[in-house]
Protein backbone atom coordinates (compact mmCIF):
# COMPACT_ATOMS: atom_id res chain seq x y z
CA UNK A 1 0.00 0.00 0.00
CA UNK A 2 1.62 3.32 -1.37
CA UNK A 3 2.21 6.02 1.35
CA UNK A 4 1.00 8.91 -0.61
CA UNK A 5 -2.20 9.87 -2.65
CA UNK A 6 -1.35 11.16 -6.21
CA UNK A 7 -3.32 14.57 -7.17
CA UNK A 8 -6.03 15.31 -9.79
CA UNK A 9 -3.24 17.63 -10.73
CA UNK A 10 -0.71 15.37 -11.55
CA UNK A 11 -3.02 14.01 -15.27
CA UNK A 12 -4.60 17.63 -15.79
CA UNK A 13 -1.14 18.04 -17.44
CA UNK A 14 -2.49 15.70 -20.23
CA UNK A 15 -5.70 17.35 -20.41
CA UNK A 16 -4.46 20.16 -22.80
CA UNK A 17 -3.00 19.99 -26.17
CA UNK A 18 -0.98 22.47 -28.47
CA UNK A 19 -1.68 22.06 -32.62
CA UNK A 20 1.56 21.11 -34.09
CA UNK A 21 2.06 23.61 -36.68
CA UNK A 22 2.85 22.18 -40.17
CA UNK A 23 5.16 23.79 -42.84
CA UNK A 24 2.64 25.01 -44.78
CA UNK A 25 0.79 26.53 -41.87
CA UNK A 26 1.60 30.85 -40.61
CA UNK A 27 3.72 31.96 -37.69
CA UNK A 28 0.91 33.73 -36.40
CA UNK A 29 -3.02 34.99 -36.75
CA UNK A 30 -3.24 38.68 -36.83
CA UNK A 31 -6.11 40.15 -35.09
CA UNK A 32 -7.28 43.43 -33.97
CA UNK A 33 -7.94 44.74 -30.30
CA UNK A 34 -8.49 47.62 -28.30
CA UNK A 35 -4.59 47.64 -26.37
CA UNK A 36 -6.26 49.43 -23.42
CA UNK A 37 -10.21 50.11 -22.86
CA UNK A 38 -12.80 51.88 -25.83
CA UNK A 39 -12.18 55.15 -24.08
CA UNK A 40 -8.59 55.44 -25.30
CA UNK A 41 -8.74 57.73 -28.95
CA UNK A 42 -7.44 56.34 -31.74
CA UNK A 43 -4.53 58.55 -31.84
CA UNK A 44 -2.87 57.24 -28.49
CA UNK A 45 -2.76 53.51 -29.77
CA UNK A 46 -5.70 52.31 -29.09
CA UNK A 47 -6.43 49.88 -31.40
CA UNK A 48 -3.53 47.38 -32.38
CA UNK A 49 -3.16 44.23 -34.86
CA UNK A 50 -1.86 41.52 -32.75
CA UNK A 51 0.08 38.17 -33.69
CA UNK A 52 -1.78 35.88 -32.10
CA UNK A 53 -0.20 31.72 -32.04
CA UNK A 54 -1.40 30.26 -35.35
CA UNK A 55 -4.00 27.52 -34.35
CA UNK A 56 -7.05 26.44 -37.02
CA UNK A 57 -10.40 27.81 -35.15
CA UNK A 58 -13.67 26.66 -34.97
CA UNK A 59 -16.05 29.11 -34.58
CA UNK A 60 -16.69 30.41 -31.19
CA UNK A 61 -13.81 31.03 -31.41
CA UNK A 62 -12.75 27.56 -29.98
CA UNK A 63 -8.90 26.26 -30.07
CA UNK A 64 -6.82 24.30 -28.15
CA UNK A 65 -7.03 26.74 -24.90
CA UNK A 66 -9.63 28.19 -25.08
CA UNK A 67 -13.28 28.24 -26.15
CA UNK A 68 -15.51 31.60 -26.56
CA UNK A 69 -19.28 31.12 -25.40
CA UNK A 70 -21.82 33.14 -28.12
CA UNK A 71 -24.11 34.04 -25.79
CA UNK A 72 -26.09 37.12 -23.12
CA UNK A 73 -28.44 34.93 -21.11
CA UNK A 74 -30.75 33.49 -23.27
CA UNK A 75 -29.64 35.31 -25.98
CA UNK A 76 -27.51 33.61 -28.47
CA UNK A 77 -24.71 35.07 -30.83
CA UNK A 78 -24.11 33.77 -33.69
CA UNK A 79 -20.29 32.16 -33.45
CA UNK A 80 -17.89 33.99 -34.82
CA UNK A 81 -15.75 31.95 -37.27
CA UNK A 82 -12.47 33.60 -37.60
CA UNK A 83 -11.53 31.14 -40.71
CA UNK A 84 -14.11 33.19 -43.02
CA UNK A 85 -11.63 34.48 -45.53
CA UNK A 86 -13.36 38.07 -45.63
CA UNK A 87 -12.19 37.80 -41.98
CA UNK A 88 -8.77 36.89 -42.17
CA UNK A 89 -7.91 39.27 -45.19
CA UNK A 90 -9.06 42.23 -42.79
CA UNK A 91 -6.90 40.45 -39.78
CA UNK A 92 -9.53 40.16 -38.00
CA UNK A 93 -13.12 42.25 -37.29
CA UNK A 94 -12.55 45.89 -36.88
CA UNK A 95 -12.93 46.86 -33.38
CA UNK A 96 -16.02 47.88 -32.30
CA UNK A 97 -17.83 48.09 -29.08
CA UNK A 98 -21.37 47.48 -30.15
CA UNK A 99 -20.43 44.06 -32.36
CA UNK A 100 -20.90 41.24 -30.10
CA UNK A 101 -18.97 39.17 -32.59
CA UNK A 102 -15.94 41.55 -31.78
CA UNK A 103 -15.97 41.05 -28.60
CA UNK A 104 -15.73 37.37 -28.81
CA UNK A 105 -12.73 38.30 -30.98
CA UNK A 106 -11.19 40.67 -28.62
CA UNK A 107 -11.41 38.27 -25.27
CA UNK A 108 -9.91 35.35 -27.18
CA UNK A 109 -7.34 37.13 -28.86
CA UNK A 110 -5.96 38.56 -25.66
CA UNK A 111 -6.00 35.65 -23.55
CA UNK A 112 -4.02 33.30 -26.31
CA UNK A 113 -1.48 36.09 -26.32
CA UNK A 114 -1.44 35.84 -22.28
CA UNK A 115 -0.97 32.27 -22.40
CA UNK A 116 1.41 32.33 -24.79
CA UNK A 117 3.77 34.28 -22.44
CA UNK A 118 3.32 32.41 -19.61
CA UNK A 119 4.15 28.81 -22.01
CA UNK A 120 6.94 30.98 -23.49
CA UNK A 121 8.31 31.63 -19.61
CA UNK A 122 7.84 28.58 -17.88
CA UNK A 123 9.15 26.41 -21.31
CA UNK A 124 5.70 24.30 -21.06
CA UNK A 125 1.86 23.98 -22.00
CA UNK A 126 0.03 25.03 -18.76
CA UNK A 127 -2.91 22.72 -17.89
CA UNK A 128 -6.07 24.72 -16.11
CA UNK A 129 -6.55 23.97 -12.52
CA UNK A 130 -10.23 22.42 -11.71
CA UNK A 131 -11.42 22.21 -8.11
CA UNK A 132 -13.99 20.28 -9.71
CA UNK A 133 -13.55 16.57 -7.69
CA UNK A 134 -15.73 14.74 -11.18
CA UNK A 135 -13.91 16.72 -13.46
CA UNK A 136 -12.50 13.97 -16.18
CA UNK A 137 -8.70 13.45 -16.01
CA UNK A 138 -8.60 12.12 -19.98
CA UNK A 139 -10.64 14.71 -21.35
CA UNK A 140 -9.27 17.96 -23.19
CA UNK A 141 -10.00 21.05 -21.15
CA UNK A 142 -10.74 24.39 -22.35
CA UNK A 143 -10.94 27.60 -20.30
CA UNK A 144 -13.91 28.92 -21.42
CA UNK A 145 -14.47 32.56 -21.85
CA UNK A 146 -18.14 34.29 -21.60
CA UNK A 147 -18.14 37.82 -22.90
CA UNK A 148 -21.69 38.59 -21.65
CA UNK A 149 -22.38 37.81 -18.29
CA UNK A 150 -25.26 39.02 -17.06
CA UNK A 151 -25.20 37.84 -13.81
CA UNK A 152 -21.92 39.02 -12.95
CA UNK A 153 -23.31 42.95 -13.31
CA UNK A 154 -20.21 45.37 -13.22
CA UNK A 155 -17.63 42.30 -12.77
CA UNK A 156 -15.93 39.93 -13.58
CA UNK A 157 -14.64 36.55 -12.34
CA UNK A 158 -12.35 33.58 -13.04
CA UNK A 159 -14.64 30.28 -11.62
CA UNK A 160 -12.05 27.69 -11.05
CA UNK A 161 -14.79 24.58 -10.59
CA UNK A 162 -16.05 25.63 -13.99
CA UNK A 163 -12.83 26.24 -15.60
CA UNK A 164 -14.19 29.78 -16.86
CA UNK A 165 -14.36 33.39 -17.31
CA UNK A 166 -17.69 35.58 -16.90
CA UNK A 167 -17.07 38.55 -18.22
CA UNK A 168 -19.79 41.50 -17.00
CA UNK A 169 -21.27 44.54 -18.08
CA UNK A 170 -22.84 47.71 -16.41
CA UNK A 171 -23.96 51.33 -16.68
CA UNK A 172 -21.33 53.83 -18.19
CA UNK A 173 -21.18 56.40 -15.46
CA UNK A 174 -19.70 58.81 -18.41
CA UNK A 175 -22.42 57.92 -21.32
CA UNK A 176 -25.92 57.93 -19.08
CA UNK A 177 -28.01 55.04 -20.94
CA UNK A 178 -24.66 53.79 -22.42
CA UNK A 179 -23.08 50.59 -21.38
CA UNK A 180 -19.70 49.33 -20.23
CA UNK A 181 -18.12 45.92 -20.94
CA UNK A 182 -15.18 44.05 -18.65
CA UNK A 183 -14.61 42.25 -22.31
CA UNK A 184 -13.19 45.06 -23.81
CA UNK A 185 -10.86 46.28 -21.24
CA UNK A 186 -7.43 44.51 -22.01
CA UNK A 187 -6.20 45.11 -18.59
CA UNK A 188 -9.12 42.79 -17.03
CA UNK A 189 -9.05 39.91 -19.31
CA UNK A 190 -5.19 39.65 -18.83
CA UNK A 191 -5.81 39.77 -15.16
CA UNK A 192 -8.52 37.24 -14.97
CA UNK A 193 -6.13 34.26 -17.61
CA UNK A 194 -3.73 35.37 -15.19
CA UNK A 195 -5.86 34.00 -12.25
CA UNK A 196 -6.99 31.02 -14.35
CA UNK A 197 -3.13 30.32 -14.97
CA UNK A 198 -1.30 30.89 -11.40
CA UNK A 199 -4.41 28.51 -10.34
CA UNK A 200 -3.17 26.21 -13.34
CA UNK A 201 0.16 26.33 -11.79
CA UNK A 202 -0.50 26.52 -7.86
CA UNK A 203 -3.68 25.26 -6.88
CA UNK A 204 -3.15 25.72 -3.34
CA UNK A 205 -2.33 29.01 -3.45
CA UNK A 206 -6.35 29.73 -2.66
CA UNK A 207 -6.03 28.37 0.87
CA UNK A 208 -5.84 32.07 2.84
CA UNK A 209 -3.05 30.70 5.34
CA UNK A 210 -2.06 34.15 5.39
CA UNK A 211 -2.79 37.71 3.35
CA UNK A 212 0.41 37.50 1.13
CA UNK A 213 -0.75 34.42 -1.04
CA UNK A 214 -4.23 36.10 -1.46
CA UNK A 215 -2.18 39.09 -2.34
CA UNK A 216 0.51 37.43 -4.89
CA UNK A 217 -2.36 36.25 -6.45
CA UNK A 218 -3.90 40.00 -7.20
CA UNK A 219 -0.47 41.40 -7.38
CA UNK A 220 0.76 39.64 -10.04
CA UNK A 221 -2.13 39.53 -12.51
CA UNK A 222 -2.11 43.25 -11.69
CA UNK A 223 1.23 42.87 -12.95
CA UNK A 224 1.22 40.83 -15.94
CA UNK A 225 -1.64 43.40 -17.14
CA UNK A 226 0.51 46.19 -16.60
CA UNK A 227 3.44 44.79 -18.09
CA UNK A 228 1.86 43.80 -20.97
CA UNK A 229 0.91 47.48 -22.28
CA UNK A 230 4.28 47.92 -22.99
CA UNK A 231 4.39 44.71 -25.43
CA UNK A 232 2.38 47.44 -27.72
CA UNK A 233 4.99 50.08 -30.04
CA UNK A 234 2.31 52.07 -30.67
CA UNK A 235 1.21 52.60 -27.44
CA UNK A 236 4.35 53.10 -25.93
CA UNK A 237 5.83 55.51 -28.39
CA UNK A 238 2.47 57.59 -28.39
CA UNK A 239 3.20 58.04 -24.55
CA UNK A 240 7.01 58.78 -24.80
CA UNK A 241 6.39 61.19 -27.10
CA UNK A 242 4.51 62.88 -24.31
CA UNK A 243 6.26 62.54 -21.14
CA UNK A 244 9.99 61.77 -22.81
CA UNK A 245 11.98 58.97 -21.21
CA UNK A 246 10.35 59.27 -18.01
CA UNK A 247 7.90 56.15 -19.20
CA UNK A 248 6.17 55.98 -15.36
CA UNK A 249 4.56 59.40 -15.69
CA UNK A 250 2.48 58.08 -17.95
CA UNK A 251 -1.05 57.45 -16.59
CA UNK A 252 -2.43 55.39 -20.07
CA UNK A 253 0.38 52.64 -19.46
CA UNK A 254 0.01 52.29 -15.63
CA UNK A 255 -3.66 52.84 -14.63
CA UNK A 256 -5.58 50.06 -14.15
CA UNK A 257 -8.80 49.45 -16.43
CA UNK A 258 -9.68 52.69 -16.58
CA UNK A 259 -12.88 52.54 -18.12
CA UNK A 260 -14.38 49.77 -16.55
CA UNK A 261 -12.86 50.96 -13.04
CA UNK A 262 -14.71 54.95 -13.88
CA UNK A 263 -17.82 53.18 -14.60
CA UNK A 264 -17.79 50.85 -12.01
CA UNK A 265 -16.82 51.61 -8.71
CA UNK A 266 -15.35 55.56 -9.27
CA UNK A 267 -11.62 57.32 -9.85
CA UNK A 268 -10.79 56.72 -6.47
CA UNK A 269 -10.31 53.00 -6.79
CA UNK A 270 -8.16 53.14 -10.36
CA UNK A 271 -4.83 51.52 -8.74
CA UNK A 272 -1.58 53.66 -10.06
CA UNK A 273 1.25 50.56 -10.45
CA UNK A 274 4.13 53.49 -10.97
CA UNK A 275 2.70 54.60 -6.81
CA UNK A 276 4.03 58.36 -7.54
CA UNK A 277 1.53 59.75 -4.83
CA UNK A 278 1.66 56.98 -2.31
CA UNK A 279 4.32 55.22 0.09
CA UNK A 280 3.15 51.60 -0.07
CA UNK A 281 5.00 49.42 1.90
CA UNK A 282 4.77 45.61 3.49
CA UNK A 283 2.64 45.09 6.55
CA UNK A 284 1.84 41.40 7.19
CA UNK A 285 -1.66 42.94 8.08
CA UNK A 286 -2.76 44.33 4.82
CA UNK A 287 -6.00 43.15 2.46
CA UNK A 288 -4.93 41.26 -0.55
CA UNK A 289 -5.45 43.56 -3.01
CA UNK A 290 -3.08 46.36 -0.61
CA UNK A 291 -0.88 43.54 -0.53
CA UNK A 292 -1.08 42.73 -3.74
CA UNK A 293 -0.41 47.16 -4.78
CA UNK A 294 2.96 46.50 -2.81
CA UNK A 295 3.86 43.64 -5.24
CA UNK A 296 3.26 45.91 -8.58
CA UNK A 297 4.75 49.10 -6.48
CA UNK A 298 8.02 46.98 -6.31
CA UNK A 299 8.91 45.60 -9.38
CA UNK A 300 7.75 48.24 -11.63
CA UNK A 301 10.02 50.69 -9.79
CA UNK A 302 12.69 47.46 -10.43
CA UNK A 303 11.29 48.43 -13.96
CA UNK A 304 11.64 51.86 -14.24
CA UNK A 305 14.85 51.63 -12.73
CA UNK A 306 16.49 49.57 -15.04
CA UNK A 307 15.00 51.02 -18.27
CA UNK A 308 16.52 54.44 -16.82
CA UNK A 309 19.75 52.86 -16.48
CA UNK A 310 19.74 50.71 -19.96
CA UNK A 311 18.95 54.12 -22.04
CA UNK A 312 21.21 56.67 -20.13
CA UNK A 313 23.85 56.25 -22.90
CA UNK A 314 21.10 56.62 -25.28
CA UNK A 315 19.70 59.49 -23.98
CA UNK A 316 22.88 61.23 -23.59
CA UNK A 317 23.98 60.99 -26.66
CA UNK A 318 20.56 62.16 -28.37
CA UNK A 319 20.96 65.30 -26.21
CA UNK A 320 18.40 67.85 -25.15
CA UNK A 321 15.20 67.67 -26.50
CA UNK A 322 12.99 70.24 -26.95
CA UNK A 323 9.97 68.75 -24.65
CA UNK A 324 6.70 67.66 -26.98
CA UNK A 325 9.45 67.84 -30.07
CA UNK A 326 11.17 64.82 -29.67
CA UNK A 327 13.43 62.93 -32.54
CA UNK A 328 11.08 60.39 -33.79
CA UNK A 329 14.34 57.75 -34.17
CA UNK A 330 14.90 58.87 -30.15
CA UNK A 331 10.86 57.86 -29.67
CA UNK A 332 11.43 54.18 -31.57
CA UNK A 333 14.35 53.60 -29.98
CA UNK A 334 13.20 54.15 -26.25
CA UNK A 335 9.90 52.08 -27.34
CA UNK A 336 11.57 49.06 -28.68
CA UNK A 337 14.16 49.28 -25.65
CA UNK A 338 10.90 49.31 -23.25
CA UNK A 339 9.31 46.86 -25.01
CA UNK A 340 11.74 44.46 -24.80
CA UNK A 341 12.51 45.02 -20.87
CA UNK A 342 9.10 44.75 -20.22
CA UNK A 343 9.08 41.14 -21.77
CA UNK A 344 12.26 40.47 -19.66
CA UNK A 345 10.35 41.37 -16.81
CA UNK A 346 7.10 39.26 -17.73
CA UNK A 347 9.52 35.88 -17.84
CA UNK A 348 10.81 36.51 -14.41
CA UNK A 349 8.02 37.27 -12.71
CA UNK A 350 6.32 34.26 -14.22
CA UNK A 351 9.06 31.83 -13.99
CA UNK A 352 9.51 32.23 -10.59
CA UNK A 353 6.35 30.29 -9.85
CA UNK A 354 7.87 27.26 -10.14
CA UNK A 355 10.40 27.88 -7.43
CA UNK A 356 7.45 29.04 -4.98
CA UNK A 357 6.57 26.94 -2.32
CA UNK A 358 3.40 25.03 -3.05
CA UNK A 359 1.40 26.41 0.01
CA UNK A 360 1.92 29.12 2.35
CA UNK A 361 3.61 31.87 0.01
CA UNK A 362 4.92 35.03 1.45
CA UNK A 363 6.65 37.87 -0.63
CA UNK A 364 9.54 37.28 0.20
CA UNK A 365 9.58 33.83 -0.77
CA UNK A 366 8.21 34.99 -3.95
CA UNK A 367 11.39 37.40 -4.05
CA UNK A 368 13.84 34.56 -3.58
CA UNK A 369 12.49 32.49 -5.76
CA UNK A 370 12.81 35.45 -8.56
CA UNK A 371 16.27 35.53 -7.78
CA UNK A 372 17.17 31.80 -7.53
CA UNK A 373 15.03 31.25 -10.81
CA UNK A 374 16.76 33.70 -13.04
CA UNK A 375 20.30 33.34 -11.43
CA UNK A 376 19.92 29.87 -13.10
CA UNK A 377 19.03 30.70 -16.50
CA UNK A 378 20.69 33.84 -16.62
CA UNK A 379 24.15 33.72 -14.16
CA UNK A 380 25.50 36.64 -15.70
CA UNK A 381 23.71 39.93 -14.69
CA UNK A 382 25.75 42.45 -16.28
CA UNK A 383 22.73 44.91 -15.92
CA UNK A 384 22.23 44.21 -12.00
CA UNK A 385 18.53 43.03 -12.82
CA UNK A 386 18.69 41.18 -9.58
CA UNK A 387 20.18 43.56 -7.18
CA UNK A 388 17.95 46.66 -7.98
CA UNK A 389 14.97 44.03 -7.56
CA UNK A 390 16.12 43.27 -4.11
CA UNK A 391 16.25 46.57 -3.21
CA UNK A 392 13.36 47.44 -4.77
CA UNK A 393 11.56 45.24 -2.49
CA UNK A 394 13.29 46.32 0.35
CA UNK A 395 12.24 49.44 -0.11
CA UNK A 396 8.99 48.53 0.64
CA UNK A 397 9.41 46.76 3.71
CA UNK A 398 9.14 42.99 1.87
CA UNK A 399 11.92 41.02 3.81
CA UNK A 400 12.97 37.06 3.28
CA UNK A 401 12.49 35.33 6.90
CA UNK A 402 15.36 32.98 7.57
CA UNK A 403 18.45 34.87 5.74
CA UNK A 404 21.53 36.53 6.98
CA UNK A 405 22.06 39.21 4.11
CA UNK A 406 20.08 41.23 1.41
CA UNK A 407 22.84 39.82 -1.23
CA UNK A 408 22.17 37.61 -4.15
CA UNK A 409 23.94 35.01 -2.53
CA UNK A 410 22.14 34.67 0.40
CA UNK A 411 18.51 34.58 -1.25
CA UNK A 412 19.19 31.99 -3.44
CA UNK A 413 17.51 28.79 -2.15
CA UNK A 414 19.87 26.46 -0.91
CA UNK A 415 20.50 22.66 -2.57
CA UNK A 416 19.38 19.97 -0.16
CA UNK A 417 21.49 20.15 2.88
CA UNK A 418 22.39 16.35 2.58
CA UNK A 419 23.72 14.65 -0.23
CA UNK A 420 20.47 12.60 -1.74
CA UNK A 421 20.95 9.63 -3.84
CA UNK A 422 19.50 10.12 -7.88
CA UNK A 423 15.72 9.46 -8.61
CA UNK A 424 17.01 6.89 -11.60
CA UNK A 425 13.24 6.47 -12.55
CA UNK A 426 12.92 10.47 -13.06
CA UNK A 427 16.29 11.03 -15.07
CA UNK A 428 15.29 12.24 -19.11
CA UNK A 429 16.78 8.86 -20.01
CA UNK A 430 14.09 7.01 -18.64
CA UNK A 431 11.17 9.67 -18.97
CA UNK A 432 9.00 9.19 -22.10
CA UNK A 433 7.88 12.29 -24.01
CA UNK A 434 5.88 13.37 -26.94
CA UNK A 435 8.44 14.12 -29.24
CA UNK A 436 9.23 17.81 -26.53
CA UNK A 437 10.80 17.30 -23.08
CA UNK A 438 8.19 19.48 -22.47
CA UNK A 439 5.63 17.22 -23.40
CA UNK A 440 4.72 14.29 -21.21
CA UNK A 441 3.69 11.34 -23.49
CA UNK A 442 0.71 10.33 -21.68
CA UNK A 443 -1.53 10.45 -18.90
CA UNK A 444 -0.05 7.16 -17.84
CA UNK A 445 3.49 8.56 -18.55
CA UNK A 446 2.89 11.08 -15.39
CA UNK A 447 1.26 8.96 -13.10
CA UNK A 448 4.61 6.29 -13.31
CA UNK A 449 6.56 9.64 -12.16
CA UNK A 450 4.55 11.15 -9.85
CA UNK A 451 4.81 7.19 -8.30
CA UNK A 452 8.48 7.15 -8.74
CA UNK A 453 8.74 10.92 -6.82
CA UNK A 454 6.48 9.51 -4.42
CA UNK A 455 8.28 6.28 -3.40
CA UNK A 456 11.11 8.16 -3.05
CA UNK A 457 10.05 11.21 -0.64
CA UNK A 458 8.17 9.02 1.45
CA UNK A 459 10.99 7.41 2.88
CA UNK A 460 11.14 7.51 6.39
CA UNK A 461 14.44 9.11 6.72
CA UNK A 462 13.87 11.45 3.75
CA UNK A 463 10.18 12.72 4.95
CA UNK A 464 11.42 15.34 6.24
CA UNK A 465 14.13 16.75 3.81
CA UNK A 466 10.24 17.21 1.98
CA UNK A 467 9.14 18.80 4.72
CA UNK A 468 6.80 15.88 5.49
CA UNK A 469 5.51 13.53 8.26
CA UNK A 470 4.65 10.04 7.78
CA UNK A 471 0.79 9.67 7.77
CA UNK A 472 -0.39 8.24 10.95
CA UNK A 473 -4.35 9.01 10.62
CA UNK A 474 -6.35 10.88 11.39
CA UNK A 475 -4.21 13.56 12.51
CA UNK A 476 -2.18 13.54 9.44
CA UNK A 477 -3.43 13.09 5.83
CA UNK A 478 -1.20 11.14 3.69
CA UNK A 479 0.81 13.35 1.26
CA UNK A 480 -0.47 13.82 -2.19
CA UNK A 481 1.77 14.59 -5.36
CA UNK A 482 0.05 17.61 -6.30
CA UNK A 483 1.63 17.90 -10.05
CA UNK A 484 5.17 17.06 -11.48
CA UNK A 485 6.11 18.50 -15.02
CA UNK A 486 8.87 18.94 -17.02
CA UNK A 487 10.22 22.03 -18.54
CA UNK A 488 13.00 23.40 -20.77
CA UNK A 489 13.76 27.29 -20.68
CA UNK A 490 15.78 28.81 -23.09
CA UNK A 491 17.72 32.15 -21.61
CA UNK A 492 18.69 35.40 -23.51
CA UNK A 493 22.44 33.66 -25.07
CA UNK A 494 20.89 30.88 -25.93
CA UNK A 495 21.70 28.61 -22.93
CA UNK A 496 18.84 25.42 -22.39
CA UNK A 497 17.98 24.76 -19.08
CA UNK A 498 16.00 21.17 -18.32
CA UNK A 499 14.06 20.38 -15.20
CA UNK A 500 11.21 18.37 -13.35
CA UNK A 501 8.98 21.26 -11.12
CA UNK A 502 6.58 18.85 -8.77
CA UNK A 503 4.65 19.59 -5.81
CA UNK A 504 3.84 17.48 -2.64
CA UNK A 505 1.52 18.81 -0.35
CA UNK A 506 0.31 17.09 3.51
CA UNK A 507 -2.13 17.91 5.28
CA UNK A 508 -1.86 18.00 9.54
CA UNK A 509 -4.54 18.27 12.30
CA UNK A 510 -3.73 20.50 15.09
CA UNK A 511 -5.19 21.61 18.33
CA UNK A 512 -5.40 25.47 18.92
CA UNK A 513 -5.29 27.35 21.70
CA UNK A 514 -9.14 27.13 22.19
CA UNK A 515 -8.73 23.18 21.85
CA UNK A 516 -10.81 23.21 18.55
CA UNK A 517 -9.30 20.93 15.82
CA UNK A 518 -7.68 23.25 12.39
CA UNK A 519 -5.82 22.20 9.62
CA UNK A 520 -2.31 23.49 8.74
CA UNK A 521 -0.78 22.44 5.56
CA UNK A 522 2.77 22.11 4.29
CA UNK A 523 5.09 20.63 1.94
CA UNK A 524 7.43 21.39 -0.99
CA UNK A 525 8.33 22.35 -4.26
CA UNK A 526 10.57 19.72 -5.67
CA UNK A 527 13.31 21.30 -8.67
CA UNK A 528 15.03 17.86 -10.07
CA UNK A 529 17.90 18.02 -12.60
CA UNK A 530 17.66 15.81 -15.88
CA UNK A 531 19.83 13.23 -14.47
CA UNK A 532 17.71 12.70 -11.27
CA UNK A 533 19.54 15.22 -9.12
CA UNK A 534 17.31 16.80 -6.35
CA UNK A 535 18.60 20.26 -7.43
CA UNK A 536 16.33 21.98 -5.05
CA UNK A 537 13.61 21.84 -1.77
CA UNK A 538 11.62 24.74 -1.09
CA UNK A 539 9.97 23.20 1.59
CA UNK A 540 7.66 24.24 4.17
CA UNK A 541 7.89 21.93 6.73
CA UNK A 542 4.45 20.24 8.47
CA UNK A 543 6.60 19.82 11.32
CA UNK A 544 7.82 23.68 12.11
CA UNK A 545 5.69 24.69 15.24
CA UNK A 546 6.88 28.30 14.46
CA UNK A 547 4.62 28.00 11.37
CA UNK A 548 2.22 26.40 12.82
CA UNK A 549 1.46 28.74 15.06
CA UNK A 550 1.27 31.34 12.78
CA UNK A 551 -1.68 29.80 10.69
CA UNK A 552 -3.23 29.36 13.84
CA UNK A 553 -3.03 32.66 14.86
CA UNK A 554 -4.08 34.07 11.45
CA UNK A 555 -6.74 31.67 11.20
CA UNK A 556 -8.42 33.00 14.58
CA UNK A 557 -8.44 36.46 13.66
CA UNK A 558 -9.31 36.13 9.84
CA UNK A 559 -12.89 36.34 8.60
CA UNK A 560 -11.92 33.31 6.12
CA UNK A 561 -12.39 30.96 9.09
CA UNK A 562 -14.88 30.45 11.65
CA UNK A 563 -15.31 27.11 14.54
CA UNK A 564 -17.93 24.61 13.83
CA UNK A 565 -18.61 21.74 16.00
CA UNK A 566 -15.06 21.69 17.05
CA UNK A 567 -13.68 21.94 14.11
CA UNK A 568 -11.58 25.39 12.18
CA UNK A 569 -12.88 25.22 8.46
CA UNK A 570 -13.82 28.36 6.16
CA UNK A 571 -17.27 29.29 6.73
CA UNK A 572 -19.96 29.62 3.47
CA UNK A 573 -19.28 33.73 4.07
CA UNK A 574 -15.21 33.63 4.09
CA UNK A 575 -15.26 30.98 0.52
CA UNK A 576 -17.33 33.26 -1.18
CA UNK A 577 -14.80 36.36 -0.30
CA UNK A 578 -11.76 33.89 -0.99
CA UNK A 579 -13.69 33.46 -4.04
CA UNK A 580 -14.02 36.73 -4.97
CA UNK A 581 -10.85 37.79 -3.47
CA UNK A 582 -9.06 35.47 -6.61
CA UNK A 583 -11.73 36.10 -9.03
CA UNK A 584 -12.88 39.55 -9.19
CA UNK A 585 -10.64 42.56 -10.44
CA UNK A 586 -11.01 45.66 -7.72
CA UNK A 587 -10.45 48.61 -10.37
Amino acid sequence: MRAYVIGPGVTQAAAIQAYERTEKDPITRPLRIYTVDPSVPRIDGAIATVQVPYEPLKPGPQGCFFEVECRDGDTHFPALDLESPRILIENGLAPAVSNPAFHQQMVYAVASNTYAIFRSALGRLIAWGTDDPNAPALSIRRLKLHPHSPSEGANACYKAKEAAIYFGYGPSRRLPGGTVFACLSHDIIVHEVTHALIHGLRSRFTIPSNTDVLGFHEGLSDLIAVLHHFLYPEVLATQIRRAGPKVQQSELLTRIAVEFGLAAVGPEAVRDAADGKKALRYDSGLEAHAMGNVLVASVFEAFIRIFERKTERIRRLAGPQVSGFWSEDLVQLLAEKAGRLARNFLEICIRAIDYCPPVDLTLGEYLRAIITADYNLVPSDPWCYRETIVDCFAQRGILPAGVIHLSEDALLWRPPARTLPLISKLSFSELRFNGDPSKPASVEALYQQACALGDYITQPHLCDEFGLMPSAPPRVDPPSIQSIRTSRRVGPDGQVLFDLVAEVTQRRYVTDSAGNEAKVFGGSTIIIGPRGEVRYVISKGIRNQTRIDRQLDFQQKSNFWEVRDGSVRLTGYALTEVHKTLQRLEV
